[in-house]
């Protein structure tokens, strides 16, 4: 990361306050704050020779530029210091010192075009969220020129960082120079930097991702192979010939980095309907898993209710008190005690009592909405109900403990007397547990009708796809089947699928374990639909596919890509696919190989790795050649070196001729 300030004053003129120049002021700045490059920038301004002076004494990059009263607003314009070009420039600024007189005039835009014929020559930095403000018209007349804008604050740079599709937001000093000076600003910009260049510059003034306020959030590097093959913290593209080892590295990196998510080549190609489907209900299962957690406990408790077992008890009992009855005469000494037939005490159940102290807690011990609680409920009021609802639960539960011993001293008494006694003894029955089951079989028949009706349960966009999970009744045998994912006989079940009850006695019989019985109620199926809201086509399933396993990347530690435009075309791979890969490359190393122009170049990557295979002593030699794309040379670990823009012509465009001859004798004819 280079650390840029292209805003700074050496010259009070019409437009600026008075103060006297002080080249020593500079040299101190740059030291201290640990400038990388300096851009003199004075209003409507170039002085040749105190620019040339400033060059000398510094050892930084110090870029020509001025800052041009225009349409009313200040733009920035800064250029090479190269001779011949600082000279072009100090003819044009010229111009516009003869026709800025007072600090009321403005060049309008056709004037600054008749001036600064060459636009792409420059970089314009328009002030933007920045008294006096370049107006939004005058910035769209000088597209595409314009690719970042000059902001006055930390927070007015961060907010323009999360408009979608604002300028690049800059910070820089604009300071004066003066003799007086004594604390420097710190308003500064990084660039994802090796070499300072205007080229350099501009790209990184291109994308978001490669501007930072401090070193420590841009991107820094990590030994990526055992061969000390380095890469960018953010997002690298490896390019090269065919053979020449650039899938060999990506599998080096894998096999190095210990958790990466490795997208290969041709592997997101799917055709078959049956299986993509199949495959996305496996991605799904969390939210399968989740739509039905709730009637997973229902039928667990429901589960556990022997209805034919109720009945019985409830026979037994009636029988045992009709014969009890009939021998009322003839008891003995055994069947006379009290306690023969004293019935058991009931338990209660704590489960709401826990609850609610649970929920109390909860209100008493929250922060994030304590301001709202307290607006309906006064902390002191809680705490009381808190602490009476303990004394309660205490009591409750002693008393609990002490009927169990009851219980169990009845239990052993009765036991003894009914072994020694011929009478007949009263069957224990609970008649409260048994009507609660009966309630509760019925409730869960009226949940089950419910649970059937047909339904949306989640959506979820993905890129231009939407992902809709429906949840509808079973329809046939096969259904079952594909949840059990066996081969069991499941028709016998289904006959009784309209009686919810019956139907999971005759699940169980099946063979089907009470932990899975929830699952076969209802028939949970995914579709993926396309921007147009119709099933996606083969080639759109491999798009999902792609933007899909992109996604999941954030499991990982790293994001590997091996050639995406085999299976897609550029349109996609430059609307959806780039913006996804970009904003992965902010949380994590990610490493596309490429030789598509598309991928390679338009997604503006922050290093560049090309691999080359060369034939020297009669043995192939691979050599991987690194750097960042504006690096005029990419250098190998060998210490040989490659012009960045001939290789990268030759791995994208198949060589400039060949790059040549499309842009005029094929696009500009049909662009005519």
């Amino acid at each position: 990361m280079k650390k840029i300030d292209l805003h700074t004053h050496t010259i009070s003129t019409i437009s600026d306050y008075p103060f006297d120049f002080d080249l020593s002021k500079v040299k101190e700045y740059v030291d201290k704050l640990k400038i990388d490059a300096l851009a003199i920038t004075n209003h409507n301004v170039f002085d040749l020779a105190q620019y040339l002076h400033i060059k000398n004494n510094l050892t930084i990059t110090v870029f020509p530029g001025i800052e041009v009263d225009l349409e009313g607003g200040h733009l920035l314009v800064i250029t090479d210091s190269d001779e011949f070009e600082i000279s072009n420039f100090d003819e044009k600024c010229k111009q516009v010192t003869a026709l800025i007189k007072t600090n009321t005039d403005t060049l309008t835009i056709a004037q600054f075009k008749s001036i600064f014929t060459e636009l792409h020559k420059y970089i314009l930095i328009p002030h933007y969220d920045k008294s006096p403000e370049i107006k939004k018209a005058t910035i769209a007349d000088l597209q595409p020129h314009i690719t970042s804008g000059e902001v006055a604050s930390i927070p007015k740079f961060k907010r323009m960082m999360k408009e979608q599709n604002g300028l690049t937001p800059v910070l820089f000093s604009d300071m004066r120079f003066s003799s007086s000076l004594v604390d420097f600003p710190t308003r500064h910009t990084f660039v994802d930097l090796k070499e300072i260049s205007i080229a350099g510059i501009k790209s990184c003034f291109a994308d978001k991702t490669k501007i930072s306020l401090t070193k420590e959030s841009g991107n820094n590097f990590f030994q990526a192979t055992d061969d000390g093959l380095e890469l960018s913290t953010g997002l690298n593209i490896i390019l090269g010939g065919r053979s020449s080892g650039k899938t060999v590295t990506l599998d080096k990196i894998a096999a190095s980095s210990g958790s990466a998510k490795y997208i290969r080549q041709f592997s997101l190609l799917q055709n078959d309907e049956e299986t993509f489907n199949r495959t996305n209900d496996t991605k799904l299962s969390i939210v399968n898993n989740n739509y039905l957690t709730e009637f997973k406990s229902v039928v667990e408790d429901v589960v556990q209710i022997d209805l034919k077992q109720n009945l019985l008890s409830i026979e037994s009992y009636l029988e045992s008190l009709k014969k009890f009855a009939t021998e009322s005469e003839k008891k003995d000494l055994y069947s006379k005690c009290l306690l023969f037939s004293e019935e058991l005490f009931s338990l209660e159940d704590f489960k709401n009592l826990d609850k609610l102290i649970e929920s109390v807690t909860t209100l008493i011990e929250n922060n994030e909405y304590q301001d709202i609680i307290a607006k309906y409920i006064s902390q002191e009021n809680l705490k009381g109900l808190l602490n009476e609802l303990i004394q309660k639960a205490v009591i409750s539960k002693v008393e609990s403990e002490q009927k169990k011993w009851l219980n169990s001293i009845i239990n052993d008494v009765q036991r003894e007397l009914r072994v020694k006694t011929t009478s007949t003894f009263i069957e224990n029955v609970d008649f409260y547990k048994i009507a609660t089951d009966e309630m509760k079989v019925a409730k869960f028949n009226q949940v089950v009708s419910e649970l059937k009706k047909p339904r949306n349960i989640h959506r979820e966009e993905l890129g231009k796809f939407s992902i809709i999970t429906t949840a509808k009744p079973l329809e046939s045998a096969s259904d079952l089947q594909k949840i059990g994912r066996d081969k069991k006989i499941y028709s016998t079940a289904l006959s009784k699928y309209n009686e919810p009850y019956s139907y999971i006695q005759k699940l169980r019989e099946t063979g089907v374990e009470d932990a899975n019985l929830y699952k076969f109620f209802v028939k949970i199926e995914s579709v993926t639909l396309n921007k147009d809201g119709f099933k996606v086509s083969g080639g759109e399933r491999s798009e999902f596919n792609l933007i899909h396993e992109i996604k999941d990347a954030t499991k990982y530690d790293i994001l590997l890509i091996d050639e995406p435009e085999s299976s897609f075309d550029n349109l996609f791979l430059r609307k959806e696919i780039n913006c996804l890969i970009k904003d992965m490359a902010q949380l994590m190393p990610v490493v596309v190989v490429t030789h598509n122009s598309t991928v390679g170049a338009s997604i503006k990557p922050n290093f560049v790795a090309i691999t080359h295979k060369n034939l020297e002593d009669g043995e192939f030699v691979y050599r991987i050649f690194t750097g960042y794309p504006s690096d005029k040379e990419l250098t190998c670990t060998d210490g040989t070196k490659i012009k960045n823009y001939e290789a990268i012509l030759n791995c994208l465009e198949a060589g400039e001729d060949a790059y040549t001859e499309r842009k005029t004798q094929t696009y500009e004819i049909l662009k005519d």
